[in-house]
């Protein structure tokens, strides 16, 4: 069975400290940096790696240096077993 979960995240860190923030988060497993702006809003997704679930790796990017908050947008799961429709975010999931 094929396992698939992707979790859009925003996480808002003080303006001067994004960069540093953002070079924290792409340590961190499963998780891609896609934007910076230069008021500290990132753009992040997490997926799910071997060694950590996204969700645990969601719950620690609240506790990186620098970050104000994290907002949960967009969330895809599919366990390879359907092809339906994800009925948590509408999302059409492919095989």
């Amino acid at each position: 069975m094929s396992r698939y979960n992707v979790c859009g995240v925003l996480v808002h860190a003080r303006g001067e400290k994004a960069a540093g923030v953002a070079e924290l988060l792409r340590e961190m497993p499963g998780t891609e940096v896609h934007s910076v702006t230069d008021d500290g809003r990132l753009v992040v997704t997490v997926e799910d790696t071997e060694e950590q679930l996204a969700i645990d790796t969601i719950s620690k990017l609240a506790d990186v240096a620098g970050v104000i908050s994290t907002s949960l947008v967009y969330h895809e799961f599919d366990d390879g077993e359907s092809g339906e429709n994800d009925e948590s975010t509408g999302a059409v999931t492919a095989h």
